[in-house]
């Protein structure tokens, strides 16, 4: 018979209502979708959350938990990959088809256009170190589909839709971070004929009396592409200096060695169906020559380029059929190679974007754009619409180099996840691609079912898996990748305490002694079960109280640790506790500030991850001391960085943090150096079975190709 299922918070609460007690927890998450109408610069699609946005506490924790000691990023095969991380601030409103300039070390966000489809005057600067926002002088006219650039000591906004294509320069003084006194923009001249859907990229001055030269690339004036290349020193006035091969709107523009190249776009169509190329084109402003360098894997428009260590990176953009795309690619133009580079942890186009600083300190920024459609495993974060994400862009310091397999992953080898709303358990390679998928068609489940995977974890080797099925009340030992059933321990959909039983099993795990040891939550209790199904030791009598070492309360957590000993996490309570094997309690700490401690991991001799599964608004992850100390912690507030129930965090190798976000649907990799969310696989907030998908992941693991599980080294 099927049965509604219970999230943890409601069984939660079923059994404290059994002992006469009451929890209320209150979560909303509010989200509004709004479509945009169609403007001359181009037709959007688009949605907006409207939460506001609060700044993650800074890290204070020690260089090993903040990635400081990762590998170094290989150069023997090609230039870096590149870590895109979504920053956990962002704009005050979704916002796109905005122009964006650096302004020393912020940002100028100039324009745009609204999920209504209305057009904006708004200047804003952005300081990228706090994520402060501030409004600044606004343009004479709203406009969106425009390029910007800064010229000595003012700002100019070139050509764009308002809602018509026009030809106005529009200009401000370049605001300082944060603004002074604002004092509205003027017309400050005209374009040779109007021009939106343009890009603009700048060749520095050479030294040699030749000004800063900015370069105005791609366009449409309402009814024809235009392929003439302008130039222009002082923003008013603008002569052609050269021709595209190929006329298009929309391409991702950017300068390197004094030549500027335009990578992709859309081009005209006799049909109703927009079109795109796949073409990189070069404009050689001494020779007043352009030429086609090669080629992008695919037809795409509506990207962003970035120059970076010398390297020129194209990063989202959109294909002719509307998906939106998270690839990023890497253009080396002394051998006019496109590589794989990574991916964006949000599918984007159309957004404003920006370089701040030069060589392989440089950072790219991606502010707001939007989203069409997604599809397969090229896809993640928001479904669709307009967004408020701000996205950066730097050298991977783990993630190999570009071209290599898996360029930009955060992980090596395979990853596991326990997508527990899907009743599967799913395997991914470093591209994202789906290696293997259990139960299948030739892999069937277990007898009783496959309900409700929680934890999994590859063993032996890696040649099997251990999951709990925690609504199940049962524990699998499945080969890997035969999916052959080795053991099970349990009465499927049956609960108790007897012996033979569980109830709500909850991180299992095989000890490299043959003994499983896993956290009988609903029974408080944790159970030592041998290969033949006997019970050889317990922590705990069965009793929901924090009488240590005599009971524990409603534990989740039973993480096996170096020493031998089990970290165990009381979810009644907020306790966290060091357990020998046999019941000896090591130590014990009240976390006081967290509501619902979830699945402990050991980092350091003294210090330990975790998330707060529950917290009364979002969920966050933590890092804490045997004293209560709270290090690091990562809190964001609202928006696509917030994390809703994430179960599980442990610590990549190269000193990243993948969670589980269960409740967004997603699985995320976090930077704690920076953070941000700089890798993710699931739409937020959206389930699925396809690939790219998930509903409520709530376990993973990573096998590396020897064999070993770098998160869970101290396992069987």
């Amino acid at each position: 018979m099927d049965r509604a299922r219970p999230t943890r918070e409601q069984r939660r609460a079923q059994r404290q209502r059994r002992r006469a007690t009451t929890i209320a927890v209150l979560v909303v998450l509010v989200v509004t979708g709004v479509a945009i109408a169609s403007c001359s610069g181009g037709s959007s699609n688009t949605s907006a959350t409207s939460t506001s946005s609060t700044a993650a506490q800074p890290n204070s924790g020690p260089a090993n938990s903040t990635g400081k000691n990762r590998a170094a990023t290989s150069r023997r095969s090609g230039p870096p990959s590149i870590e895109a991380g979504i920053e956990p601030w962002q704009l005050a409103a979704p916002l796109s088809r905005e122009s964006v300039v650096a302004n020393g070390t912020g940002l100028t966000v100039l324009g745009g256009i609204t999920p209504a489809g209305t057009s904006v005057s708004t200047v804003s600067t952005v300081a990228p170190a706090n994520g402060s926002i501030a409004p600044a002088s606004p343009l004479a006219t709203p406009v969106h589909d425009a390029a910007a650039v800064a010229l000595g000591k003012r700002t100019y906004v070139l050509g764009g839709g308002s809602p018509d294509t026009v030809a106005a320069v529009q200009s401000i003084a370049t605001p300082t971070v944060p603004p002074g006194a604002a004092i509205t923009g003027t017309v400050s001249g005209q374009l040779p004929q109007p021009r939106s859907d343009l890009a603009v990229a700048t060749v520095p001055s050479t030294g040699s009396g030749h000004p800063p030269t900015a370069y105005v690339v791609g366009g449409y004036d309402g009814t024809t592409y235009l392929p003439q290349v302008l130039a222009t020193t002082n923003g008013t006035q603008y002569t052609s200096v050269a021709s595209l091969k190929v006329a298009v709107r929309y391409p991702a523009v950017a300068a390197l060695g004094g030549k500027v190249y335009a990578f992709g776009g859309q081009i005209a169509s006799p049909g109703v169906a927009a079109a795109a190329t796949t073409d990189i084109q070069r404009v050689d402003p001494v020779t007043h020559q352009t030429a086609v360098v090669g080629h992008l894997p695919q037809a795409l428009y509506g990207a962003a380029a970035f120059v970076i260590g010398g390297t020129i990176y194209v990063a989202g953009g959109q294909v002719p059929n509307g998906i939106t795309l998270t690839q990023i690619y890497a253009f080396a133009p002394s051998s006019g190679k496109v590589l794989p580079a990574g991916w964006l942890p949000q599918a984007d186009a159309f957004a404003g974007y920006a370089t701040i600083g030069t060589g392989a300190k440089a950072v790219g920024y991606l502010v707001g754009g939007e989203v069409t459609s997604q599809s397969g495993n090229d896809q993640a974060g928001v479904a669709s619409g307009s967004l408020r994400s701000v996205i950066s862009l730097r050298p991977s310091p783990y993630g190999g180099p570009s071209g290599s397999a898996g360029a930009g992953a955060p992980y090596a080898g395979t990853l596991l996840i326990a997508d527990r709303g899907n009743n599967r358990l799913i395997a991914l390679d470093t591209a994202r691609n789906t290696t293997w998928q259990y139960p299948s068609a030739t892999m069937p489940p277990p007898p009783g079912g496959f309900y409700f995977p929680d934890d999994s974890f590859f063993i032996r080797g890696g040649t099997g898996i251990i999951s709990n099925q925690e609504d199940n009340h049962t524990i699998v030992e499945i080969g890997y990748p035969s999916g052959k059933i080795l053991w099970q321990y349990g009465h499927p959909g049956r609960s108790g305490a007897a012996q033979g039983y569980l109830n709500q099993p909850d991180d299992a795990y095989l000890l490299k002694s043959g003994i499983i040891t896993v956290a009988d939550a609903s029974n408080n209790r944790i159970l030592f079960i041998s290969p033949q199904g006997q019970v050889t030791g317990q922590i705990g009598n069965g009793v929901d109280a924090h009488v240590p070492p005599t009971s524990i309360a409603y534990p989740n957590g039973d993480t096996p640790l170096a020493n031998g000993n089990l970290l165990v996490s009381e979810i009644d309570g907020s306790w966290v506790d060091e357990y020998t094997q046999a019941g000896k309690l090591v130590w014990t700490v009240h976390m006081t500030s967290v509501n619902y401690p979830s699945d402990p991991q050991q980092l350091a001799s003294n210090l330990y991850l975790m998330t707060d599964y529950d917290p009364p608004a979002e969920g966050r992850v933590l890092e804490f001391t045997r004293q209560g100390q709270i290090p690091w912690i990562y809190d964001v507030t609202s928006g696509d960085a917030m994390l809703k129930k994430p179960s599980l965090a442990e610590r990549l190798p190269n000193g990243l943090i993948m969670v589980n976000d269960d409740y967004r649907n997603r699985v995320v990799v976090i930077d704690p150096a920076t953070d941000s969310i700089v890798w993710q696989y699931g739409i937020t907030d959206v389930s699925g079975t396809v690939p790219g998908m998930l509903s409520i992941p709530d376990g993973f693991d990573n096998l590396l190709a020897n064999g070993t599980t770098p998160t869970h080294p101290e396992t069987g």
